[in-house]
C-alpha cells in the first residue's frame, strides 16, 4: 500500500458520496488508502481488495509466528528425530 498523501486522500462523506464511482477509479489507479471523514473526524478507510487480502494473510502469517514461539516458549516442542519418524509412519500408513 502506498503511504497517504494528505490534499488527495482524506475525503467528506458528502464528497464520497457524489463522486463514489471516481473516488473507486482512483483507489484503483492510486493503490493509496482513501480516508473518508464525517463531520471533520475520520469515520472509515477504504482499501483494495487486493490490499484488504494482503493484510489479512500478513496477519494470520503473524499469528502462526506469535503461537509458534508460544509453543517453543512453554516447551510444546518435537526434535527432527521425533517428526521424521511420525511422517515416515504417515506415508507407510
Amino acid at each position: 500500500m502506498k503511504p497517504l498523501q494528505l490534499a488527495g486522500d482524506i475525503l467528506p462523506l458528502g464528497e464520497f458520496k457524489t463522486q463514489a464511482s471516481r473516488v473507486l477509479r482512483q483507489l484503483h489507479d492510486s493503490n493509496r488508502p482513501v480516508v473518508i471523514t464525517q463531520n471533520g473526524r475520520p469515520a472509515a478507510v477504504l482499501i483494495t481488495p487486493e490490499e484488504f487480502d494482503r493484510m489479512q494473510d500478513r496477519d494470520r502469517f503473524l499469528s502462526a509466528i506469535r503461537e509458534g514461539i508460544e509453543d517453543a516458549d512453554a516447551g510444546r516442542v518435537v526434535d527432527d528425530a521425533d517428526l521424521e519418524g511420525a511422517l515416515e509412519a504417515l506415508d507407510r500408513g
